[in-house]
């Protein structure tokens, strides 16, 4: 199977379905990602937070650490998404040309605005892809449900999830171990629920059997 997953940043994809893909790839299904934004990007003072170089090179440890087959960059600027023809069209272009047929992206009411854009994009660019799954990427709340559906048990990636989480040392050593204690928290919650260690959760958008 071809699974395509995607990300407004490079680490998105890292902290929703890490676990589920590294699964997908030692399952022998090929995976793509593709991260839209080059990631790069400056706080309100204009004070460089992330140089797009390194967030590229941390990306590319990621994916190799996942298994991931190849890892394709946009080059849209970060903090500035629009869900626009121009978005859709670069996530068409890999979706048709790549024949995907499992798509994860954003959750499509996520607070983030350049991840609801992604999601919105998704939606339109991958209306005839059979399979489809949104993920949650940051500890933000918003005041909608996130109406996790389905789970996958990830108890034996759950180490190679960490492993490229913290490949992204930029943002790892900004924000510190509360980054990666609360995703694995919720990883081990939503495990609990099906009984097993560890479990990523996703909203299903459509899926055929």
């Amino acid at each position: 199977m071809k699974v395509l997953a995607i990300g407004a940043h490079f680490d998105d994809v890292e902290l929703g379905c890490g676990g589920t893909l590294a699964r997908h790839a030692q399952n022998g299904d090929e995976v793509i990602i593709y991260v839209v934004t080059n990631s790069g990007y400056t706080d309100y003072a204009q004070r460089v937070i992330r140089r797009p170089e390194i967030a590229l090179a941390e990306g590319e440890r990621a994916a190799e650490i996942l298994g991931a087959s190849r890892l394709l960059c946009g080059d849209f600027p970060t903090n500035d998404l629009q869900f626009n023809e121009r978005l859709v069209c670069s996530l068409r272009k890999i979706i048709d040309e790549e024949e995907i047929e499992l798509i994860y992206t954003h959750w499509i009411d996520d607070i983030h605005l350049d991840h609801q854009s992604v999601a919105r994009a998704t939606l339109s660019a991958g209306r005839h892809v059979p399979r489809m799954f949104m993920y949650r990427s940051n500890y933000y709340d918003t005041n909608k449900f996130f109406r996790g559906n389905f789970y996958v048990d990830i108890t034996d990636t759950i180490e190679l999830k960490k492993r490229a989480i913290m490949a992204h040392e930029s943002e790892y050593n900004r924000i510190g171990e509360k980054w990666l204690r609360f995703f694995m928290n919720q990883n081990q919650n939503d495990g609990q629920k099906i009984g097993v260690e560890y479990a990523e959760c996703f909203e299903v958008v459509k899926y055929l059997v």
